[in-house]
């Protein structure tokens, strides 16, 4: 097994950028604004809590942090993870771990390409969009303190979870 493909298998879950971005098409809101940042924020929550997992939390409008949550064993390192995670969403569009997968597929150096600093962006699971149908990127799901992959699954399940409360998904 070549070093990238370990790599991609073993710390970004097999996932493809591909993949990835058929996933955040799956997951696109309705609309979005105060009161689905927090429902989201707090469906995050009540998933981390059941499974016995205790990751940060926060939800975004833009820059604006309208939810967050640091349950217990967090720090404040993990909101500097998650503003990193946040400008990489913000940047590209993407969640931060389909930037680190194509980073990896391409052969890369993301930081260069784009250039931004690594001390400032973080090309870690945990980083999605909330994208709005017919206006796109609206507003970010950010979780830290979990291994990346777990991180990014926590957030994919907290939009599943507030898409299929709305009726939009099955």
């Amino acid at each position: 097994m070549a070093d990238g493909d370990d790599k991609i298998n073993g710390i970004t879950g097999g996932f493809t950028s591909a993949g990835l971005k058929a996933e955040e098409e799956a997951l696109v809101l309705p609309a979005f604004d105060v009161a689905a940042a927090l429902e989201i924020g707090q469906i995050a929550y009540e998933i981390a809590t059941n499974r016995g997992i205790n990751p940060a939390i926060e939800v975004r409008i833009g820059e604006w942090i309208v939810f967050h949550a640091s349950l217990p064993g967090t720090s404040s390192e993990n909101d500097w993870w998650m503003a990193r995670k946040a400008r990489v969403v913000l940047l590209t569009g993407h969640s931060s771990i389909h930037e680190r997968v194509l980073a990896e597929e391409q052969n890369i150096d993301w930081f260069a390409k784009h250039g931004v600093e690594e001390e400032q962006y973080a090309i870690h699971g945990g980083g999605l969009p909330i994208n709005v149908a017919g206006k796109g990127l609206s507003g970010i799901l950010l979780i830290s303190g979990l291994p990346q992959i777990q991180d990014h699954l926590l957030g994919v399940d907290a939009l599943t979870e507030y898409l299929a409360r709305k009726g939009e998904m099955a």
